[in-house]
């Protein structure tokens, strides 16, 4: 049984969050797009954790949760969080960003009071946390021994466990004693599985790819798709930790993001207008060419930094990936227009949705053949080129997401 998982998400009490991430919409927009567990995020924050219990309630006794105005279990919220860690360690200052699931609400209730002693909780979804990543482990832990911890965006330069910034050179000077309690990472929007395959010390782990996702639009950018044939807590945990299981129950491949879409993909400074591939970097020394000062180093570099394999090698049982955009904007750009948001382009993926599927089961799954009497020729023609990867990419630096052209100015007239 199919099941698409996006763990790491955020609510609208997170920092430059949407207001319209409630549980309820959340849930409604999960069946939109045709996702199935979806992470509750923020679950330390007073107020969230509070809509959690009044509006959840568990299914059975898996450590999975459905809202309690839905008919049905088909939307399931795990227990989830991010933590922002900043604190010094080998003389720097790090600062580092860790997903957390929970197996159950009342470990969640225990965390989050003794979190609460020491620590600020209430001025944000996602708390800054004056902690190493080994206290942080040690507390959860001494919780409850099947909290889930990896690291989140693994490369990316600010808050990464890898980041050029404030990061470290190797997993070990990362998580110290807890290096072998922790089974996965977060690859981030800036990289891929191919790129995360160049470093060997990452091959015993489980990669995952989720949306990071701070508006309702945004949830399962980045999604993971698993097979199971019964669906827990359990089970997703034992998945994550021993990479698989059996033949009925493995993660079987991630939905990624185009890495160069991502705002740290490149080297640069967005206020000099200057991107870098690495080896252009490399060239100018790290030195910007206009203000004279550093350039932020992004996730390509810092991969080539740490790499310790060529391009292309697959790891042996690594699950595989596919890149894909999200169904919004390949129908804005079909029809010419540039906001996702725009009252066309909306009534346009509502009249797919309500006509074909799921978001996912038209990117993934519906035959282009089944699209003719539902959608335009041209839209079918971009669900057709994402699929084969035909497009351009041009890559994000220093904070500016990157752009992807599906149809070229001069294939503008076509269909």
């Amino acid at each position: 049984m199919r099941q698409i998982a996006d763990f790491h998400i955020h609510s609208k009490y997170s920092r430059a969050c949407s207001k319209h991430l409630t549980l309820a919409n959340i849930d409604k927009t999960c069946r939109i797009k045709g996702v199935n567990i979806i992470g509750t995020g923020d679950f330390t924050y007073p107020d969230w954790i509070k809509n959690i219990q009044n509006e959840l309630e568990e299914i059975g006794n898996s450590g999975l949760y459905k809202h309690k105005q839905s008919n049905d279990d088909k939307v399931k919220f795990i227990l989830t969080v991010e933590v922002a860690l900043i604190y010094k360690k080998f003389d720097k200052c790090r600062r580092v960003h860790i997903v957390a699931h929970a197996p159950n609400i009342e470990a969640v209730a225990g965390f989050n009071k003794r979190l609460d002693k020491n620590y600020n909780i209430r001025s944000d979804g996602r708390p800054i946390l004056g902690m190493s990543i080994e206290d942080f482990c040690r507390l959860c832990f001494s919780v409850h021994p099947k909290f889930l911890i990896y690291p989140a965006h693994i490369w990316t330069p600010w808050f990464a466990i890898f980041g050029s910034k404030s990061g470290f050179d190797n997993w070990e000077d990362a998580f110290g004693e807890y290096s072998d309690k922790i089974f996965a990472y977060e690859t981030g929007l800036s990289s891929d599985p191919e790129m995360n395959w160049r470093l060997s010390a990452l091959d015993k782990l489980t990669f995952l790819s989720n949306s990071d996702a701070h508006s309702l639009p945004n949830i399962a950018r980045e999604a993971n798709v698993f097979e199971m044939d019964s669906v827990s807590y359990d089970a997703i945990y034992n998945i994550i930790k021993n990479k698989k299981i059996n033949s009925k129950n493995y993660l079987d491949y991630t939905i990624e993001f185009y890495p160069e879409e991502g705002m740290y993909h490149y080297d640069g400074h967005r206020a000099c207008n200057i991107s870098f591939a690495p080896k252009e970097t490399k060239k100018h020394k790290g030195i910007c060419p206009k203000c004279k000062k550093p350039l932020v180093i992004g996730v390509d570099y810092q991969v080539e930094e740490l790499a310790d394999r060529k391009v292309g090698r697959k790891p042996k049982g690594s699950p595989g990936f596919i890149k894909l955009i999200e169904l919004d904007k390949i129908i804005a750009q079909a029809l010419g227009i540039k906001s996702r948001s725009a009252k066309k382009v909306l009534a346009e993926y509502n009249n797919l949705i309500s006509r074909a599927g799921t978001e996912m089961e038209i990117l993934l799954d519906k035959p282009l053949d089944e699209l003719k009497n539902v959608t335009t020729k041209r839209i079918i023609e971009g669900i057709r080129r994402v699929r084969a990867g035909e497009l351009t990419v041009i890559p994000g630096y220093d904070g500016e997401y990157g752009k992807i052209e599906i149809f070229k100015n001069k294939q503008k007239k076509m269909f």
